[in-house]
């Protein structure tokens, strides 16, 4: 008996690869335009396993998929839409990078306000000899009013490592969440106005392309500080480098870009700016985590007929046939 063929379009995590290749029969493509595909591969495709963008053409060269598993916990890249007319159930891996990310946002954070990249650098430099120092960091985490833009799960997770630093909380999200006592605004730029230091943690969506503009960094002001884990997308750069540049807003943590990996050159010139490479959820242990849920959602899909982790855009159904056999089982027992 033949076995069900996942599509693989590009890279993804070897361990993806080392869990599904006795289940299943993998075929690897090239990230096309068009998948080279002849119709009577892509007729045996159900499943798919990809990390990174997967549009609704590709969708349409594989008539029987029934399974999208997405490497990471954005999937704004994925044809979600697209994919639910179609009946293909989307997965992400949430949660189990939860605290790898909310662990860097501290970190950055910290980072950018005591300028700990910039003192090392000057150490290594060989700077620090007798008679010198480097010089006082302007900023302190000490007192500060720290805003969330977002609080999602990793959200939470942030405000929760924040609190042993004795700084105040207040967030901005949608909708107030009934179950924190943090100050909320219901708007961002209220949020701004209030605090010193505001960290993003928002997905990429339409409602938050650009929010974090010149009106929103004036707001935060020269005392002010922006850590973003959440996508280069919330953030005008224009106005993020021009406002660093010119000492409207004290300082930046940035490990997203928008179009990365292309990082504005000036964003590379400022001193008072922290950049990393989107390494937020990049440890051994959790991206061996966000694989193990990739594969764990196609075997769940295909051997019990349920994923364990659907997106809400395409809601947890059976799989096709399997409602027709459950209903069978439970008229024998009748």
């Amino acid at each position: 008996m033949s076995r069900i063929a996942i599509l693989v379009p590009g890279k993804i995590h070897e361990r993806v690869l080392a869990r599904l290749k006795d289940r299943f029969e993998i075929i690897a493509v090239a990230r096309e335009e068009k998948l080279a595909l002849d119709g009577e591969t892509a007729g045996r495709i159900r499943g798919v396993a990809v990390s990174g963008s997967f549009p609704g053409a590709w969708m349409e060269q594989l008539p029987h998929a029934e399974v999208i598993a997405n490497f990471g916990v954005g999937y704004d890249g994925v044809d979600v839409k697209h994919a639910a007319e179609r009946g293909i159930v989307v997965t992400n891996t949430p949660d189990v990078l939860n605290d790898e990310v909310a662990d860097t946002a501290i970190g950055l954070l910290l980072n950018t306000v005591r300028e700990l990249p910039r003192a090392e650098a000057w150490l290594r430099a060989g700077n620090w000899k007798p008679g010198t120092a480097y010089p006082l960091s302007r900023f302190s985490l000490k007192g500060r009013h720290v805003g969330l833009y977002g609080l999602g799960r990793i959200g939470l997770e942030i405000a929760k490592r924040l609190e042993p630093f004795k700084v105040k909380i207040s967030y901005h999200t949608r909708s107030r969440h009934a179950d924190v006592s943090y100050d909320y605004h219901p708007t961002l730029k209220g949020l701004a106005e209030a605090v010193d230091t505001l960290i993003a943690i928002v997905p990429k969506t339409p409602q938050t392309h650009k929010t974090i503009d010149a009106d929103i960094l004036a707001a935060l002001g020269p005392n002010g500080i922006l850590v973003n884990v959440g996508r280069g997308w919330t953030v005008d750069e224009g106005a993020l480098s021009a406002a660093l540049a010119s000492g409207a807003l004290g300082a930046a943590g940035l490990d997203v870009f928008y179009e990365e990996p292309t990082v504005p050159a000036d964003l590379l010139e400022p001193t008072n700016a922290v950049l990393l490479p989107h390494v937020a959820s990049a440890s051994v242990p959790t991206r061996n985590a966000m694989a193990d849920l990739v594969a764990d959602n196609l075997i769940a899909w295909f051997e019990k007929g349920a994923a364990l982790t659907p997106v809400p855009e395409t809601p947890q159904r059976l799989r096709r046939g399997l409602v027709r056999r459950t209903m069978l089982a439970a008229k024998q027992q009748t």
